[in-house]
């Protein structure tokens, strides 16, 4: 790929990028407000848990947010600059030493809980 070519795509994710994100990373408290589509009715559903991921760069980023549903684990995989939610909002800053949290999957009850990252 030429850098001409290079530069024409690269221009072409940052028109496509968000600018409404707030900073965040794995081991943080997000609401995802989820646009859902049934029929000709559209809503927004809010999907509350943890930040296990941050995948990637640029326009192909990806971040994973799991909760605990009537005690199913559930995790959801969302493209950071995609139209297919809402907004995001940070409910609380989690202090963690990893970037993957994959090691929540197989904790239960106490043990899963994060501590809260204090900002000084």
């Amino acid at each position: 790929m030429s850098v001409k070519n290079f530069s024409a795509v690269a221009e072409l994710g940052n028109a496509s990028k968000r600018d409404d994100l707030p900073a965040f990373r794995a081991g943080d408290t997000v609401k995802v407000h989820v646009k859902v589509v049934e029929g000709s009715r559209a809503r927004v559903q809010i999907f509350q848990g943890v930040v296990i991921r941050v995948h990637g760069s640029g326009v192909g980023r990806t971040f994973t947010v799991r909760k605990v549903s009537f005690g199913v684990g559930v995790e959801r995989t969302f493209p950071l600059h995609s139209p297919i939610f809402e907004k995001i909002e940070v409910v609380t800053r989690g202090d963690v030493r990893r970037a993957k949290l994959y090691y929540l999957r197989n904790l239960r009850g106490k043990a899963a809980k994060i501590k809260e990252r204090r900002e000084a």
